[in-house]
């Protein structure tokens, strides 16, 4: 599995917006300012967040993105899946999904399905809120899931 930039950022943008006040709309340009991030990709990424609705906007002088449910509602894959062609270990695979001609006669793929469907229970067990307490849930630090 490869997170693109555009997933990595997408997570911090929602971590940063977290941070504030949920009362109010954060601007790009302050997110910008905080991350490092250009403020035409970060546009682009909130573009996409808030269309999937897992973001809030606003015009004018206080516009900008908030969230729009609580952090402990939005699971790390929930992000991922919204900025993410495909987060499956191998190509020949979208989610659980075979898009492989060869897919009968492969013997590894109950591997790569079996892989990717820890994976997605890591990313679905983990919320925004874990993520902002610095904790991460049993199941992601129990070594027997993978």
């Amino acid at each position: 599995m490869n997170i693109t930039t555009k997933g990595r950022y997408a997570l911090r943008i929602m971590l940063d917006i977290a941070q504030q006040s949920t009362e109010r709309y954060t601007s790009i340009k302050e997110i910008a300012r905080r991350q490092g991030i250009s403020i035409k990709y970060l546009e682009a990424i909130a573009s996409t967040l808030n269309k999937a609705g897992l973001l809030e906007s606003s015009r004018g002088k206080n516009g900008g993105y908030r969230l729009s449910r609580d952090p402990k509602d939005y699971s790390i894959g929930s992000i991922l899946k919204e900025t993410e062609a495909n987060l499956s270990s191998v190509p020949c695979l979208k989610g659980q999904q075979v898009t492989c001609s060869m897919a009968a006669q492969c013997e590894t793929l109950p591997l790569w399905q079996l892989l990717d469907g820890r994976v997605d229970e890591v990313l679905e067990s983990v919320s925004l809120a874990d993520l902002l307490a610095g904790r991460l849930p049993p199941v992601v630090l129990d070594r027997k899931t993978f």
